[in-house]
């Protein structure tokens, strides 16, 4: 149904506007209890296999949903009933900001991918927030863990940003299960700059001492997201980082502004995903799981298309996968589609369960 009938639609709208519309639907039917119910049934794939514990959390399946799909938590439960194990909101700021004008987002069809330049536009902290203790006192926080990713304002200086995700962390310490800082979207003038070994030494250094500082609470899981496009030294700069500061985990990869090999034009700025994306971050996946020897946990995302993607990306050395770019092309079925094959493809091999593959090439 999806590919006959409903993708032909929503590809026939200019994309953000087509996102606005499955976004308004699908937030009429999440508000239906039975439909909840309905889509578990039908999606959800329940096998022991497929679970994990990753960074303290446990994982009934290794498919998350990316940042940026639901950048102001609208759709939580909807994800949850979808069969994803985790689902991780934002890019979130501070205050609200608009992000860049429009049209901002571009589909390249012929390479399943998307070039986008939204520029971090969402509701802002307070709003989130809001939203999201709505959801707990409501009764309908979905039973999976959930992920914030947290990125500096467009109108901060590079010199004050570890003010901003100070402030952020500070104001969803109480609702996320882990903390992602996305110091690599392309689309932030300057953002990338924060990846800088001394800049990166500051920002984890202050996190982690906030992190810390909750006597009475555990500390929660922190996260960086990186950039595809760093260099195998930045790279390896970065997870010495991640090791000395005692990070949970790294987040392999953002999205890219490589455009090689592509079938589609190009010439739109901005970041790209989607199948093209594919090997820059298993490769980076496997530079991090070689230069850690496993150590640190990966979360792998880029050109995740079906379970022999997904699976490849495990192999390499990703403990956990995330999906954007191939829902958008392959529909939300395909959450159910990878679940179901990983389980043949991990009886296959003789693993027993997720954790056995990872890193196993």
């Amino acid at each position: 149904m999806w590919r006959p009938l409903i993708r032909p639609l929503l590809f026939s709208l200019p994309p953000e506007a087509a996102h606005a519309a499955a976004f308004r639907c699908m937030r009429m039917l999440q508000a239906i209890g039975p439909v909840r119910q309905a889509l578990r049934s039908a999606c959800v794939v329940a096998d022991e296999i497929l679970q994990s514990r990753v960074f303290g959390l446990e994982f009934a399946n290794p498919v998350g949903l990316a940042a940026g799909l639901d950048k102001d938590a609208h759709l939580l439960p909807t994800w949850h009933a979808l069969g994803f194990g985790f689902a991780e909101i934002g890019t979130i700021t501070l205050r609200p900001q608009p992000g860049n004008p429009q049209p901002r987002l571009f589909r390249m069809t012929a390479d399943e991918a998307l070039i986008n330049r939204l520029g971090f536009n969402n509701d802002g902290s307070d709003v989130v927030r809001t939203r999201l203790v709505q959801l707990l006192k409501a009764g309908r926080w979905p039973q999976f863990p959930v992920g914030v990713n947290l990125g500096k304002g467009r109108d901060t200086s590079l010199d004050r940003a570890v003010e901003d995700y100070a402030a952020l962390f500070e104001c969803f310490f109480d609702l996320g299960d882990y903390f992602v800082m996305n110091v690599s979207s392309p689309n932030t003038p300057g953002l990338r700059e924060l990846q800088d070994k001394s800049r990166l030494d500051a920002l984890f250094a202050v996190l982690q001492q906030k992190n810390r500082a909750r006597l009475k609470v555990a500390p929660r899981p922190l996260l960086v997201k990186v950039d595809p496009d760093l260099e195998p030294a930045q790279l390896d700069d970065v997870v010495e980082l991640c090791l000395k500061h005692e990070m949970a985990g790294m987040i392999a990869t953002n999205t890219t502004l490589g455009r090689d090999g592509l079938k589609s034009a190009s010439g739109q700025a901005g970041g790209l995903s989607g199948r093209p994306l594919g090997p820059r971050a298993t490769a980076a996946i496997r530079q991090i799981y070689q230069a850690t020897r496993g150590k640190l946990p990966i979360i792998g995302v880029g050109g995740i298309f079906s379970a022999e993607d997904a699976y490849e990306k495990i192999r390499a050395g990703a403990a956990l996968i995330q999906l954007y770019t191939g829902l958008i092309y392959k529909g939300p079925c395909l959450v159910r589609r990878i679940n179901k094959s990983l389980v043949g493809l991990l009886q296959r091999d003789g693993f027993r369960n997720v954790a056995e593959a990872v890193g196993q090439r």
